[in-house]
């Protein structure tokens, strides 16, 4: 099997995913003035979602339809992924159907053995351990609007989850700082921890993070599957909100990310999306683009392989 996954950043060399993001800003600026570009013509996504989702959805949908191609979203009702069938199974039989497949579910383990049995690349769209689209799409974010990230110091401040593992693997690749404030029991996994070496420091206060940090990044914190820690969430969680005051200790020059969605008034002040520092909103846009640089690569490489 020659097909080509990203299931993780460490998928890709990190000259690939510099190629990625500057590919993303490309396609961005063909839309932008309206031309038509559509590489992946016939092609078929498959997009199987076992969590809700917004930007995902619509990015991967979006993005084959701009680039010529189409998209079948496939929701939990709709597909049994390891409960009727085993996923071995069903990826054997879809990979003989399709030209890739998006994947957006829990467990990590559903990506790595579907795509073990896949024949056609395999995306993980988010798993508990990892959302490596995100990061391109914030990768590709900061590049337009602070240029090369590389040797910056970037500030992750909450919840030590997929995001926060994500960020651990940029900084590997990307060659940058990075700081993770969180509360104790909340750290990222110690496994990704390891692997970046220095590179990543954890600590608890996040004035400490943030001082001087050219990118602060949060995400929300109760993830879809632990509604029911909620409460005991927003006591821990509290002194770990990002306002205008906490941005005010960053570099001059700090932007703001938050991957959406966003419970305003909890990891983040009310007011913070319309902080003239905050790129939220390009960050979601570029979701779009980066991804089509993603399906263009790894759709045309199994095409030609």
């Amino acid at each position: 099997m020659s097909a080509r996954h990203f299931l993780s950043l460490m998928d890709c060399t990190s000259q690939e995913l510099n190629s990625l993001i500057r590919r993303g800003t490309e396609l961005k600026d063909l839309r932008n003035r309206g031309m038509r570009y559509e590489p992946l013509k016939s092609r078929v996504l498959g997009m199987i979602f076992e969590k809700a989702s917004t930007r995902t959805r619509l990015s991967f949908e979006a993005g084959m339809i701009q680039l010529g191609g189409q998209a079948i979203f496939l929701s939990p009702r709709d597909t049994q992924l390891g409960r009727g069938e085993p996923i071995s199974d069903s990826a054997i039989v879809m990979s003989r159907m399709l030209d890739a497949v998006m994947i957006r579910t829990f467990a990590h383990s559903t990506l790595t053995e579907f795509a073990a049995h896949s024949r056609v690349p395999v995306i993980n769209g988010l798993s508990d351990d990892l959302h490596p689209c995100q990061l391109l799409a914030d990768m590709q974010t900061f590049l337009e609007h602070r240029g090369s990230i590389q040797g910056k110091t970037v500030a992750w401040i909450g919840d030590g989850n997929n995001m926060c593992n994500t960020y651990i693997e940029a900084a590997i690749q990307f060659d940058f700082q990075l700081r993770v404030a969180c509360p104790e029991g909340y750290e990222p996994n110690p496994a990704f921890l390891a692997q970046a070496g220095d590179r990543v420091k954890v600590v608890r206060d996040p004035r400490e993070a943030v001082a001087g940090a050219h990118l602060v990044s949060t995400d929300v914190w109760t993830s879809m599957g632990q509604e029911e820690e909620t409460a005991k969430r927003l006591a821990l969680f509290a002194p770990y909100q990002v306002n205008k005051a906490l941005l005010d200790l960053a570099a001059e020059d700090v932007i703001f990310m938050h991957c959406l969605p966003a419970h305003r008034g909890e990891e983040i002040s009310v007011d913070l999306l319309d902080d003239p520092r905050s790129v939220a909103w390009d960050q979601a846009e570029n979701r779009l683009h980066a991804q089509k640089a993603l399906l263009e690569l790894l759709v045309e490489h199994a095409h030609h392989a």
